[in-house]
């Protein structure tokens, strides 16, 4: 039997604590500036690159998108190198192997905006940066810079609102997979990043619809994800569930820039789309069985600091 208990506390999601001395504090934040203003240029300079794409468009689709994934490619891979060699920050990736250049869902805990980095990272390491698309709040689509960005990869722009999103979406993923696109489709199907006080409205909803409460992560959306499952099925060859642990707290992107971030934990799990269910329904309580076992995961890792082997 589920523990239905609402009283059992949930494990607070703990913020980084930083540990500097004022004056190095001053440094890394000075180097994150300078950081900062040179992503944004870059930035700028990609969006251009692909307004120009856009006279290609008429003449090559194939041309408007490779043109397009190559700037996604160089502008993440600069985000993720500067992590990596210039902030020694370490990724820990433990779980299943997944193949390069194979066309996935992809699905994660969200607990922080580092979240994003931590899955272009491993994604570059599958030779898939480029092919990363987000689900995105709509309003983004009218923002300069990673808005603009988003809008020329094919990214799918949402809402939150299933019933007037639906046809778009669609749309979205007919288009994908008629054009053959190789895709890594990032969903975070908690709908939001995790808090303490979601958590626990989160643990409420799940007593009153007779369901196991969640300690570390949020009950997740399956409508969206059955959706996407069924429109992306003949495309994508697997569906990726990440589990992103932080051993010495969450950070936010600002001490993440910073370099305030040494180690991320990233456990992978990988299921082929063949052995997914074909009902709708199974497939929500499918994706609600996986986030029961992640919960388990990270009750496991903030025990012990790590995820098995």
């Amino acid at each position: 039997m589920p523990n239905t208990d609402p009283e059992r506390t949930a494990m607070p999601l703990q913020p980084l604590i930083e540990n500097r001395s004022p004056i190095s504090n001053a440094v890394a934040s000075v180097r994150a500036t300078l950081m900062s203003i040179f992503g944004l240029g870059a930035l700028l300079i990609v969006n251009l690159v692909q307004m120009l794409s856009l006279l290609v468009k008429p003449f090559s689709g194939r041309a408007f998108r490779k043109v397009n994934r190559a700037c996604a490619a160089g502008w993440w891979g600069m985000c993720v190198t500067g992590a990596q060699r210039i902030n020694k920050s370490q990724i820990l990736v433990t779980g299943e192997d997944v193949p390069p250049h194979e066309n996935a869902i992809i699905v994660s805990n969200h607990q922080q905006m580092p979240d994003i980095t931590t899955i272009m990272a491993f994604a570059k390491s599958k030779g898939c940066l480029g092919d990363l698309k987000f689900f995105v709040k709509d309003v983004l689509k009218w923002v300069p810079g990673i808005g603009w960005g988003m809008l020329f990869m094919d990214c799918v722009f949402v809402k939150r609102n299933w019933s007037s999103d639906s046809d778009h979406i669609l749309k979205t993923f007919s288009n994908l997979v008629d054009n053959k696109v190789p895709v890594w489709l990032v969903s975070f199907v908690e709908g939001t990043r995790a808090r303490l006080h979601k958590i626990e409205a989160s643990r409420e909803f799940a007593v009153s619809r007779s369901l196991k409460p969640l300690e570390h992560v949020l009950l997740p959306r399956t409508k969206g994800f059955a959706a996407t499952v069924e429109g992306l099925r003949e495309h994508v060859s697997a569906v990726y569930d990440l589990t992103i642990g932080y051993e010495e707290g969450v950070p936010t992107l600002w001490q993440y820039i910073k370099g305030s971030v040494h180690r991320i934990h990233l456990h992978v799990r990988r299921f082929p789309v063949e052995e997914l269910p074909t009902l709708e329904e199974d497939v929500r309580e499918w994706l609600v069985d996986r986030w029961t076992e992640k919960d388990q995961l990270l009750d496991r890792f903030y025990e012990q600091g790590e995820f098995p082997a």
